[in-house]
């Protein structure tokens, strides 16, 4: 198997490595679509979930969790924190679009967890502007799981907020592990 971490031998992969990261993508994107066929399927996820994680790059969900294309929506950001904008994405896939159970994935080892908001002001020093958005960085990645399915069990925009379940996955291990809501 190839990663993007690995090179690939002249068998594997007709992917040149010249230009931009970008480039490369699109590069891809093209022998990915020249394969493609339609596989049929709508937006609305089959198996009615959707699935909320931070955005690390050694998170596989999909293979992770054994889902398919279709199978859920996948929101992701800095941490899997709960915020506005997650709120937002989740209310969309709930009322438009049928989810019914939410699951939220944190992880070991994770950058937000040697953040502070002091982030935030060295931001403001650079820039001359402060961020609107808070950092959401947290110490303990158990009581932010916690704090993630409060704020999605709480929320009056969303409908199902009876199957809300979150977990730590170990990034060398590849295991999930339940938090207890309480």
């Amino acid at each position: 198997m190839t990663t993007s971490a690995s090179v690939p031998t002249e068998s594997e992969g007709a992917i040149a490595h010249d230009g931009t990261v970008t480039d490369r993508l699109v590069e891809a994107n093209g022998q990915y679509a020249a394969a493609f066929t339609d596989p049929g399927m709508d937006a609305h996820p089959v198996l009615q979930v959707a699935v909320v994680a931070c955005m690390d790059a050694r998170l596989d969900l999909h293979a992770a969790l054994g889902l398919q294309l279709g199978d859920c929506h996948t929101i992701r950001n800095a941490g899997g924190v709960v915020t506005d904008d997650v709120i937002r994405s989740l209310t969309i896939s709930q009322r438009a679009l049928g989810t019914r159970s939410v699951v939220l994935i944190h992880h070991t080892g994770c950058g937000l967890e040697s953040l502070t908001e002091e982030f935030r002001h060295d931001l403001e020093m650079e820039v001359g502007q402060r961020p609107a958005w808070a950092v959401e960085a947290f110490r303990d990645v158990e009581q932010d799981v916690r704090q993630s399915m409060q704020r999605v069990r709480t929320s009056p925009f969303l409908l199902h907020t009876d199957d809300v379940r979150g977990f730590v996955f170990d990034v060398k291990s590849g295991l999930l592990r339940e938090i207890d809501p309480a």
